[in-house]
């Protein structure tokens, strides 16, 4: 009896000694604030220089990508030597085989980050879509070295070492499962109420994409009334059909949203890994919050700011706008869409929208967002200057 009173004791005080000698994390240190743009649908263009190139580049900061990327245009104006590889990418378009330039050097204004695999892609057409050159994509190789918090109300990115990390108040800490990219489960409602995993993707100019096996299998979308709208999405691999709609709610953790537009992506690549995943969360959402990603404890901390209640793009035009050489053009005209119905056709260059002249592709896009109301384009033919009364719709 005494014995045994005597080996408790014992095996407390090694219980307590034990515990006394737990390493302690440090505690993270701030690093550096940089300034960023946001593009057609809250996609996130960031400046940053690549080993000793002289000239900033422009990179969309990407949780979606597993890596990080060049674009093959920017890699042959610069020389950049390559290693040719047999590993393939996928992505929203299809499957590249692609060629990397190891370990080089990131350099983004008070950080540097050393021994990244860029792989080489083509992204010539995102160029077009947004009017601005992209030079690059960085995702997981950047995040997965440091805390990042998104600032959306100030459009700053600040930049924290791996440690011991103080959330700020007033949000909601997220527990995604990480692979490379985050996959956060995600309540939402139509014709019923589900709960799925989609991957949290600040890449992605949207708000909800659902893949249509899921759709279809889930019949979430089952007992709805309203028209699905035929588009024209463009991604990693090239341009892609979706058709359009809206989800009568979508939660993410405490956090509700309404009568959200939703693509559904015949996703012939399986790029959204279902039926583990049911598609994704874009930054058009995302970026309703001031965001902390911390891939390392595998949590991402949100904070509504002042685009909380931002108003959805319910606008639907049925064309695709893009700057090529200088001009801004459209592409695609779906058969039976408003844009067809005002005449308007492919390759038709686009002057000015309203009384904007600008040439700006990133104003147009914001122009045309307004539904129910005749806006007036300046277009130029073959045959001469015309105008012509578009009027978009609403998908909701």
């Amino acid at each position: 009896m005494k014995t045994g009173f005597l080996y408790m004791v014992t095996l407390l005080m090694l219980i307590q000694a034990g515990a006394q000698e737990q390493f302690v994390e440090p505690s993270s240190r701030y690093i550096s604030s940089m300034p960023f743009q946001l593009l057609t649908g809250g996609v996130i263009l960031l400046r940053a220089k690549v080993n000793d190139i002289p000239d900033s580049l422009n990179f969309i900061l990407d949780t979606g990508s597993g890596g990080i990327s060049l674009d093959s245009t920017t890699v042959a104006e610069y020389k950049i030597p390559l290693q040719p590889s047999d590993k393939t990418i996928r992505g929203v378009g299809g499957l590249r085989r692609v060629s990397f330039l190891n370990d080089a050097v990131l350099k983004l204004p008070g950080v540097t980050a050393e021994h990244l695999n860029f792989h080489v892609n083509d992204y010539a057409l995102l160029s077009n879509v947004y009017g601005i050159r992209i030079d690059g994509i960085i995702g997981y190789s950047f995040f997965s070295r440091y805390i990042v918090h998104l600032n959306y109300d100030k459009l700053i990115m600040s930049v924290f070492t791996i440690g011991d990390y103080q959330y700020p108040s007033g949000g909601h800490l997220l527990r995604p499962m990480f692979t490379a990219l985050p996959i956060q489960q995600v309540a939402f409602k139509d014709s019923r109420n589900l709960k799925q995993y989609f991957y949290l993707d600040t890449g992605a100019g949207l708000n909800f994409l659902l893949s249509e096996s899921y759709a279809r299998d889930s019949a979430v979308l089952r007992k709805r009334r309203k028209p699905l709208f035929v588009t024209q999405a463009e991604g990693m691999g090239g341009k892609t059909t979706m058709q359009l709609t809206t989800v009568r709610k979508v939660r993410m953790g405490p956090y509700r949203f309404n009568q959200v537009p939703t693509f559904l992506f015949k996703d012939e690549y399986n790029v959204t890994n279902y039926p583990f995943v049911g598609g994704l969360v874009g930054n058009d959402l995302l970026r309703r919050f001031n965001v902390t990603f911390n891939y390392v404890r595998q949590e991402v901390h949100l904070v509504p700011n002042s685009h909380f209640r931002d108003l959805f793009d319910y606008a639907y035009s049925g064309m695709s706008l893009y700057y090529v050489e200088g001009k801004i053009m459209v592409d695609d005209v779906v058969p039976g869409s408003p844009a067809e119905k005002a005449g308007l056709k492919k390759e038709d260059i686009i002057l000015g929208v309203g009384s904007d002249l600008s040439n700006n592709l990133q104003h147009y896009k914001t122009l045309l967002q307004e539904t129910g109301k005749k806006i007036n384009l300046l277009v130029s033919r073959p045959s001469g200057v015309v105008m012509i009364s578009l009027r978009p719709v609403s998908i909701r």
